[in-house]
């Protein structure tokens, strides 16, 4: 059997390495509930790292954070997929701190950190690693359908598992087979040169159709690194889970950097938003 990597923190800069179930346990003991036996191993480890007591009585470095991740204003989620596979990010908005999670390929621990929130914009756009500028862009679009692309992608991940193979040429092979007709080369040159296909999505209880509830946005891109940011159009978004199919459209439109701060900057509600806590 592996050993669990003990939990641990860095008091100079308010940072945490944490678990799913180590944040699971911390948020029963923050809110008075029971730690479900199964997640025993868990609060051990907890207990070692000097993160909580005996008595379930959390460390008090913790009390910012788990404020934070036990009441927040606005949840922000970011999925991030590459060749390296999805991972998962996000920030939490409390009353009165701000909570980053960051995770990291192939680890099962995530960094928590506090940041300070005038710079919530500044540390979305650290997590997608978007640049401050990348000067004037001509505005173009590629356009196919949901199947077109996923062929693309599976060649993309064929084609990397065997060293010297041409990748552009068999990813756009891929394309024009599924019927990706005249776009096939372009998108070919975008799915082969793709760092990031990211969605970020904001939650918070606000008033939906004059009724109290969730409201979401939500923004989806591609850094396709040396071709550019392509903001994803199709399937739009908020996109619920299984709304998109096989033969929905799918369109990206290439934009210049300060179009995703825009986006990014757009997704945070203002005060009138928000329902009060």
């Amino acid at each position: 059997m592996i050993e669990r990597e003990m939990p641990s923190f860095d008091v100079t800069r308010s940072r945490f390495r944490l678990s799913d179930d180590e944040v699971f346990v911390l948020a029963q003991l923050a809110t008075g509930q029971p730690v479900p036996e199964p997640l025993a191993p868990a609060a051990a480890r907890l207990r070692d790292a000097g993160l909580a007591n005996e008595a379930g009585e959390l460390s008090a470095l913790l009390l910012p954070l788990m404020r934070t991740l036990v009441r927040p204003s606005v949840i922000l989620s970011l999925e991030a997929g590459g060749r390296q596979g999805t991972l998962h990010h996000g920030l939490l908005i409390g009353e009165d701190h701000v909570v980053c999670h960051e995770t990291w390929p192939g680890e099962e621990e995530a960094q928590y950190r506090l940041v300070e929130p005038r710079t919530v914009v500044w540390t979305l756009a650290d997590l997608i690693a978007l640049r401050q500028s990348d000067g004037e862009v001509t505005e173009e679009t590629v356009e196919t359908t949901m199947d077109v692309l996923e062929a693309g992608l599976a060649a993309l991940e064929k084609a990397s598992a065997a060293p010297g193979a041409d990748e552009r040429a068999l990813v756009a092979e891929a394309l024009a087979a599924a019927g990706g007709g005249a776009v096939a080369p372009r998108l070919a040159e975008l799915v082969v040169e793709l760092r990031a296909q990211w969605r970020m999505t904001a939650a918070w209880q606000g008033h939906r159709e004059g009724a109290a509830g969730v409201v979401a946005r939500a923004v989806a891109a591609w850094d396709c690194g040396p071709l550019g940011y392509w903001l994803r159009e199709l399937p739009a978004e908020p996109l619920a889970e299984g709304a998109a199919t096989a033969d929905s459209p799918f369109r990206l439109r290439r934009v210049a950097a300060k179009r995703i701060w825009q986006e990014l900057t757009a997704l945070l509600p203002d005060a009138s938003e928000l329902t009060p806590a």
